[in-house]
């Protein structure tokens, strides 16, 4: 029996094979024998039938001895992949998590608006989106929208911008003239700026209050306490109130702070809660989003 290739065997009376005994050029490659290898026989038979204390022989296996030697383990388990989501099929796939979400809520899933997050994401894969029937849409940086945005709207005019980012008082004027809504509206400061450059622009974008829900430093956010004073800030201004906003803090199951978030809605009879991401949009959804942010699921095929 001749080794595989690569394959150092037993040579002879089953020495291991050296280095040297590689045949070079021009030889024969040699014939390595496989050791025996005596065991005494199981005493399964009586004495009798033993065959007199004879050794029985048996052959040391090698990998050349095995069924399909030489196939590589990738011929032979070859993994089945599946084909990567399309926008369309992603899209679908939250729609359809919505649907359910309602369903076990009792509630329409036509009260709850996607808005697909695409901050950082380029003008290929939002397009892919909107021709999916996407309409939504979320980003968090005001330069960062104006730098892509223009131009998808211009082409786009079904589509509607959210801003769901931290905003300073001195991109308000971009903002009122970009987005359709805010979703960061967090202090009086900022409430007076907004409406003082939606009158110049005689636009007039909905806000959404956004509550320090967890009550962190690091968050921006209006103070539970405060959330009352704000919402009647906003009614008393021209621009549309369109609910609350909450970001629950990381690392903690959201739901707790979706029922809160729900609660403080309902004390200040208001009906719009803008909660819910790419991890937990359902857990939002049965407890009252009316419009869930999803980045992740939608733009990335896991």
């Amino acid at each position: 029996m001749h080794s595989p290739r690569g394959f150092r065997g037993l040579v002879g009376d089953g020495e291991p094979s050296a280095p040297g005994d590689v045949p070079q050029a021009g030889e024969q490659p040699r014939t390595l024998t496989l050791p025996q290898i005596a065991i005494e026989e199981q005493h399964t038979a009586s004495p009798r039938e033993r065959p007199h204390g004879r050794p029985q022989l048996l052959t040391q296996a090698a990998i050349c001895d095995q069924p399909l030697a030489g196939e590589s383990l990738a011929a032979l388990h070859r993994p089945s992949y599946s084909a990567p989501m399309t926008a369309a099929e992603r899209l679908q796939t939250i729609r359809d998590g919505i649907a359910s979400a309602a369903r076990a809520a009792r509630r329409n899933s036509v009260e709850v608006t996607l808005i697909a997050v695409s901050k950082t994401r380029g003008a290929e894969a939002i397009d892919a989106l909107i021709e999916a029937g996407q309409c939504d849409f979320g980003e968090s940086r005001v330069q960062e929208a104006l730098a892509k945005w223009p131009e998808l709207l211009a082409r786009n005019r079904r589509v509607r911008l959210h801003c769901i980012g931290r905003l300073q008082s001195n991109k308000a004027a971009e903002a009122v003239r970009l987005f359709d809504a805010i979703h960061s509206l967090d202090r009086p400061s900022l409430l007076d700026s907004l409406v003082k450059e939606a009158e110049k622009a005689e636009r007039f974008p909905s806000v959404y209050v956004q509550v320090n829900i967890g009550d962190e430093p690091q968050k921006g956010g209006c103070p539970i306490a405060d959330v009352g004073k704000l919402v009647a800030a906003v009614r008393r201004s021209p621009l549309p109130l369109a609910g609350l906003m909450a970001i629950p803090p990381a690392g903690l199951e959201a739901s707790p702070f979706f029922a809160l978030l729900a609660k403080i809605a309902r004390e200040h009879a208001v009906s719009g809660l803008s909660m819910g991401m790419s991890a937990d949009y359902k857990a939002a959804v049965m407890l009252g989003a009316t419009a869930v942010r999803v980045g992740t699921a939608l733009f990335d095929d896991d």
